[in-house]
């Protein structure tokens, strides 16, 4: 065992004691000429919050010392919450005055102040910093003459940045800048920063997009050795490498995608067997044949983690001449692949399986549209010119039937929230907004994708071999009782609160379907439940109610699939010796520490954006009445969501009607004298009333 696990192991021991530097060596029999090597193991453990070294100098894990590692939420209020490393354990309150420099985002240590680790209503300081989040923030520069200031665009970073007069760097009042920090706060001092970049007037066209761009760290431009690397990749597959792989270029094999998409990393393929079972193929790019580990195309993969799609533009995990050429499973061209074939039967089940190296050549380029025109629209001309596939498309439909029927009677949950299509004319203005449907197409690759996501997982469970999972864990029992007593406002109840399964969530959900109460209970449920997140250890998937998982589908944008293609490959080929195994078991942790940090990235950006082409959208429409839905209800007024999929606030103080207060048990607002009540899944007649770009929210006023 690696002097790393020997280290966690002994401290994990009940009889253990903090101990000094010595004295540990000494328990663990460490050799003189080996003391190095455990200066920089403790060294590393304790920079990433496994270990906490005392003033007195004493190794001890933090658990057993009141002190909790996580990562520090701020709130533009000033307070934050510390979200523990260990999801077991609950989220500690930070009040403003115990953040002790700590900023949003921060990895940190903090002792618990109030109730115990783990309590509901925890509360704790920030001791320790161990890695700072924030090195560079987005903001709005405000020049005080001799001095400015930087408002930061995130509302977690609830402190402005100061920015001496030599600093200011060319900026001018009202423009979008990046501030370098230069100084971190302390006590009540604000932070400290220089600008090192001007974005433009924050009324500019573009300089709204740029900024969230810049505010989550996503980078435009790969560095120059990265795209060198990858100018010197073959622009066609060489056919050495084919000699040594599973030919499959002679089966009919499609990939289905949206219109734009440039970046083809699944295809599939079906047959009927004469058992009456289904051998579907699902072939996926094999990057990690181009993408070598530690190479400089590696390294910017891993730091990017993830490619984020932000309406009008891609910022890609890899550069276009993999992700849009030799990687990209483009029609009638030979690509190289990993594949997982399932023959499936009538079921749902699985009976056998089979992952190789492969080569195909794609029969179509597919998208969606046409996909579901063909299935559900009986689309002649469609038809007529994909009559060779007509077949395999219906075979396709029934065999995502049978998995769905076979995912949902085990508790899988479906949230059945609208999504919204934003069109944009060529200058990025938003023309549209409507809502976008799931057609029969996507649900076929999804169904495929999550049979073959489970199927690879399993696999890599059962050989004990090192694995990067996608794991979702149980939800918090104290947030479930939460929930059950507010749907119970409803008469409604969850079985098994206690011990929750997922198929008791579904069950509520088929029960609130088309209820007023359908989008309040809905949203509360999922926010009930933790974050999807990568993991080392396969702890299960609790969303999909399924006991192995894993994203092996989309290499080319995102790090955690090309990452397992790698493991998957090395044990085909024999290659996972003791030594390297101990080498991935290291380097697993990060990687799917790295890999969550920038799927949120993403997700957040990619919501901004969303959030801003509304805001900007509505804008437009000042004065406009529309009919809503009531889909929330509180203290300070009614949210109301359009037909696309727009969300506005009907504040409070606008309804000058009557005095209304707020039924929090019942989630309705009661007018005090004419008694008009306001539920959840009302609908109402709205007016455009204003829209604050800044903070991207939309105003509403009643229109009777």
């Amino acid at each position: 065992m690696k002097l790393f696990g020997r280290v966690l192991e002994y401290m994990k021991e009940e009889a253990y004691n903090p101990m000094l530097f010595q004295e540990l060596a000494e328990a663990l029999n460490i050799a003189d000429d080996k003391l190095d090597e455990l200066e920089e193991t403790l060294e590393h453990m304790e920079t990433e919050g496994l270990v906490v070294k005392t003033r007195k100098k004493r190794y001890g894990l933090p658990e057993r010392m009141n002190l909790i590692v996580g990562r520090l939420q701020g709130s533009k209020k000033g307070f934050g919450f510390l979200i523990p490393d260990n999801p077991d354990l609950g989220d500690v309150y930070i009040p403003v005055e115990n953040l002790n420099g700590a900023m949003n985002n921060d990895k940190v240590i903090a002792r618990i102040t109030k109730a115990s680790i783990g309590a509901i209503k925890s509360e704790g300081e920030i001791i320790r910093i161990l890695k700072r989040a924030n090195e560079i923030v987005v903001g709005t520069f405000e020049n005080c003459k001799k001095y400015g200031f930087v408002v930061p665009d995130d509302a977690r970073i609830y402190q402005d940045i100061f920015v001496p007069q030599e600093d200011f760097g060319g900026a001018k009042n009202g423009y979008k800048v990046v501030v370098e920090i230069t100084r971190w706060p302390e006590g009540r001092r604000n932070p400290e920063g220089k600008v090192i970049e001007i974005l433009g007037h924050k009324d500019d066209v573009g300089t709204d997009i740029l900024s969230i761009i810049r505010g989550h760290n996503l980078p435009e431009v790969f560095p120059e050795e990265v795209e060198a690397q990858a100018n010197k990749l073959p622009d066609e597959v060489n056919e050495d490498i084919i000699k040594n792989r599973r030919d499959l270029r002679d089966r009919i094999i499609v990939t289905i995608d949206g219109e734009d998409a440039k970046d083809l990393d699944d295809a599939v393929s079906l047959e009927l067997l004469s058992n009456g079972n289904y051998l579907l193929g699902v072939h996926i790019a094999d990057v990690s044949q181009y993408v070598f580990e530690n190479s400089y195309l590696d390294k910017e993969a891993l730091r990017r983690g993830t490619s984020v799609y932000l309406l009008d533009r891609v910022i890609p995990m890899l550069p276009k001449k993999l992700s849009n050429g030799i990687c990209s499973l483009n029609p009638k061209v030979n690509r190289l692949t990993l594949s997982c074939d399932m023959e499936i039967d009538n079921k749902g089940n699985v009976v056998k399986y089979d992952i190789y190296e492969s080569v195909i050549s794609t029969t179509e380029r597919m998208t969606y549209e046409n996909v579901n025109k063909i299935l559900e629209e009986d689309d002649d001309q469609l038809k007529e010119r994909y009559k060779d596939l007509i077949e395999v498309f219906k075979n396709m439909e029934k065999l995502m039937n049978i998995l769905r029927k076979k995912r949902r009677l085990r508790g899988s949950i479906d949230f059945d929230f609208k999504e919204a299509k934003i069109v944009l004319d060529e200058k990025g203005k938003p023309v549209e907004i409507k809502t976008y449907e799931r057609g029969t197409s996507e649900k076929i690759i999804e169904e495929f994708m999550i049979v073959c996501n489970e199927t690879i997982a399993e696999h890599m469970y059962w050989k004990e071999l090192p694995f990067v999972y996608r794991v979702h864990e149980d939800p918090d029992p104290e947030k479930i009782m939460a929930l059950n007593q507010l749907v119970h406002n409803f008469g409604y109840s969850i079985k098994g609160a206690d011990e929750i399964h997922p198929k008791a969530l579904q069950q509520l959900l088929d029960k609130i379907t088309g209820k007023r109460e359908e989008r309040l209970i809905s949203t509360l449920t999922l926010r009930s439940l933790r974050k999807a997140r990568y993991d080392g250890a396969s702890l299960g998937h609790f969303g999909l109610a399924s006991k192995y998982y894993c994203h092996f589908t989309s290499p080319i944008r995102r790090y955690p699939d090309l990452m397992i293609h790698r493991i998957i490959k090395e044990d085909i080929h024999g290659k996972l010796n003791s030594k390297r195994i101990a080498e991935l078991n290291e380097l697993i942790p990060s990687i799917a520490e790295q890999s969550s940090i920038r799927e949120r990235a993403a997700e957040d950006a990619e919501r901004e954006v969303e959030d801003l082409k509304k805001a900007e959208y509505m804008a437009e429409r000042i004065g406009e009445e529309y009919e809503g839905i009531i889909s929330s209800v509180t203290s300070f007024g009614l949210f109301v969501e359009l037909d696309n999929t727009i969300e506005g606030l009907v504040h409070v103080s606008h309804m000058e009607d009557d005095f209304y207060i707020f039924d929090e048990v019942n989630h309705v607002m009661i007018g005090e004298r004419k008694r008009i009540i306001y539920r959840i899944g009302d609908t109402v007649k709205v007016r455009v009333l204003s829209v604050d770009m800044a903070n991207r929210s939309i105003d509403f006023v009643l229109a009777d």
